[in-house]
């Protein structure tokens, strides 16, 4: 066979799932629409098809909406092409997907892992940028894939093609997981609990972008930064603030207290560290000392170590804010992933593959550069633990502007190398010829 041709022939394809999943953005747990498109196509295709309960440990989940949110946005996706059938399989906002091919024949079990949720964030609506320009900017106010997850899930969708039309060249088993809310690294946890990737023993995740450009691919990215995300609330007591402000507990101040607080934590001697407090909210009006205060708030470190000092430093100094002035105050994990690395022996393998791409013309095989944080970590570190190697592998491509970004966008040109590369990784692991 021949590899390109037969990109090729999906090329539109991708482009159009690709752009399909942009203009119904969905952020995390509410994935449902794309989720069910992922899941009908699968099972066209011929895959045995997993979802719901099936893939996810609900309490294993981190920062799931509210049952009004997922009513709502339920009734939302069904409206807008989601099919019926696999959305009333994903009940609570457990919108993971795993197809699974079983060749009939002994060999590795093999996953690729690819995100699908968007961001929240008001996509730019304006002339000069492409998706709006062309008809496929968000539909959904307040809702955007600004990182490329939406070309995450139509390369999904192109490798799972390739591999079905060619499963009597493989053997062993594939599986094509689909993850929901990787940003605030929340999804991950939740599969890999349920045992997904127990008997994986290759394990790719595959991102686009990063400032790699056009053409590049780096087979091995590492610099993944272990990370805990906290949401704090703060109760107090109101009170009249000209007449009796001292029979009120200022939660704003507790709040404020602690933000001061946690931005003077001690640096860690062992590596980098970060925190950070993205959100501050709190009180009702000038003349009522504030009886309610939200913060939302992440610690990072290089080492998981050094992320769980981060971590315990910050809940107790938020718990010390709060009783300072007498109120008092939850903590909720909403997020979280560990540290990881990848394996060499697989980075080696996937930069040979590669460097027969025709739609590489530059390969690297280790960035330890920090990207921030992943919560493919996840299943990196449990393949690693039971003796599986894994990676994580970014596409290079060029952007409008940067992850996270209102004109965020990319080169669908990515979505042919991310496909070809990766299909050619399967035909490797199972020992085949690369064409």
């Amino acid at each position: 066979m021949h590899i390109q041709k037969a990109v090729q022939v999906i090329q539109q394809d991708l482009i159009s799932w690709r752009r399909d999943f942009h203009k119904h953005a969905e952020v995390g747990f509410l994935e449902m629409r794309t989720a069910s498109i992922v899941a009908s196509y699968l099972e066209k295709l011929g895959y045995v098809v997993k979802v719901g309960e099936e893939v996810m440990k609900k309490d294993a989940c981190m920062g799931l909406p509210s049952e009004e949110t997922l009513k709502t946005h339920r009734e939302w996706a069904l409206k807008n092409g989601a099919d019926k059938q696999w959305i009333d399989k994903m009940n609570e906002g457990l919108t993971g997907v795993v197809g699974i091919v079983e060749t009939g024949r002994p060999g590795p079990v093999i996953a690729y892992r690819v995100d699908m949720d968007a961001l929240n964030i008001q996509e730019d609506l304006t002339a000069n940028h492409r998706p709006f320009n062309e008809g496929f900017a968000s539909v959904n106010k307040h809702m955007m894939h600004a990182c490329g997850h939406d070309g995450h899930t139509a390369i999904g969708l192109g490798l799972s093609t390739l591999l079905m039309d060619n499963k009597e060249l493989l053997c062993g088993t594939i599986k094509l997981i689909f993850q929901p809310a990787e940003e605030g690294t929340r999804g991950a946890k939740s599969m890999v609990e349920k045992g997904i990737v127990d008997d994986v023993d290759f394990f790719i995740a595959t991102h686009i972008g990063l400032g790699i450009p056009l053409g590049e691919i780096v087979t091995g990215q590492n610099g993944f930064l272990a990370t805990t995300k906290i949401n704090a609330s703060f109760k107090g007591k109101a009170a009249h603030a000209g007449s009796s402000p001292e029979i009120g507990k200022n939660a704003l101040m507790a709040a404020a207290t602690a933000v001061l607080g946690l931005h003077s934590i001690p640096r860690h001697s062992k590596g980098n560290s970060r925190v950070n407090v993205g959100f501050l909210q709190g009180g009702s009006g000038r003349n009522i000392i504030p009886s309610q205060a939200t913060m939302q708030i992440e610690t990072r470190g290089e080492t998981t170590e050094i992320n769980d000092y981060m971590y315990k430093k910050a809940t107790s100094i938020v718990r010390g804010a709060a009783e300072m002035y007498d109120t008092n105050v939850i903590v909720d994990v909403v997020g979280s992933a560990p540290s990881g690395s990848t394996s060499p022996v697989l980075v080696e393998l996937l930069t040979n593959v590669a460097e027969k791409s025709p739609y590489v013309q530059k390969v690297s095989n280790d960035n330890d550069d920090s990207i921030g944080s992943e919560d493919a970590t996840y299943f990196m570190n449990h393949v690693q633990s039971h003796g599986g190697l894994a990676t994580y592998t970014v596409i290079g491509t060029k952007l409008s502007a940067g992850h996270h970004n209102e004109k965020f966008d990319f080169d669908e040109e990515v979505l042919s190398t991310a496909v070809d590369v990766l299909f050619r990784s399967a035909l490797k692991l199972v020992n085949l010829e690369i064409m």
